[in-house]
């Protein structure tokens, strides 16, 4: 789980509906109660110093003004009319949030093979590039090599869709389908557009091309009154080699 990564453009135009992901999430989730977070606290089971708290602050008109994970700060910029033109300073605390991370970097040669019935991706398809090493000619070459991951939700609301709406973030991803011109068709953006989760993810199973499972994520979350997280156990599962984590989630008040 270290890298946000993405997916081809030309996916987005064959796998995402006419709507917008604010008209998805509301058709999806319905009237959710808006809650914008203010930290996220990790903690490792097997190493300290992999500790950290990532902490978000917030501007008097409500739109999201920085990240900091307590080495770096990354500060958001909006125009007059409030959009989003840009993200200041290091550091990697956006990926921290791990909306749609992976540790096989699913998201940067992959596509959605399969949305479940509330529009979440469900299957994805990925490619790798292997060295296989050729006894014959004594050089090595490259296969490319299909994956799968298998992605499950709770049904609840995903966490972080109005933390990005107050970072003008969702309606950078609403402009995506919006207007086919737009610079927002970057293909950073279209690639996270095609990925967004409007539900929670709770487990991903990935495969090899024999459908033996390699590794496993599985998030059991502890909820309140308004199906927000105020805590989640993560653990991960790779050659028998489990790793935990947890996380505390606060709220701005």
């Amino acid at each position: 789980m270290k890298k946000l990564i993405y997916l081809f453009l030309t996916v987005l135009i064959f796998g995402c509906s006419g709507d917008s992901v604010s008209e998805e999430f509301d058709n999806t989730n319905g009237n959710v109660q808006e809650k914008f977070i203010s930290s996220v606290a990790i903690i490792s089971n097997q190493d300290s110093q992999e500790n950290r708290v990532i902490s978000l602050s917030y501007n008097s008109d409500g739109s999201l003004n920085t990240i900091n994970d307590g080495t770096e700060t990354q500060i958001f910029i909006y125009n007059d009319n409030n959009e989003l033109t840009n993200v200041s300073g290091g550091g990697d605390n956006l990926n921290v949030l791990e909306l749609y991370e992976s540790p096989y970097e699913v998201f940067e040669t992959g596509e959605v093979v399969v949305y479940d019935d509330n529009g979440n991706p469900q299957d994805i398809e990925f490619y790798e590039e292997e060295e296989v090493y050729d006894n014959e000619t004594g050089s090595y070459y490259y296969v490319t090599k299909i994956y799968t991951a298998e992605i499950s939700y709770d049904n609840t609301p995903n966490p972080y869709f109005y933390t990005l709406e107050a970072a003008g973030i969702i309606e950078v991803l609403d402009g995506v389908q919006l207007d086919i011109g737009v610079n927002a068709q970057l293909p950073e953006i279209v690639q996270a557009r095609m990925f967004f989760p409007l539900n929670n993810p709770s487990r991903i199973n990935y495969k090899n091309e024999e459908g033996q499972i390699l590794f496993t994520t599985n998030v059991n979350y502890v909820y309140d009154d308004e199906n927000y997280p105020t805590s989640a156990t993560i653990t991960n599962v790779r050659n028998d080699e489990v790793t935990t984590y947890s996380a505390i989630f606060q709220y701005v008040d």
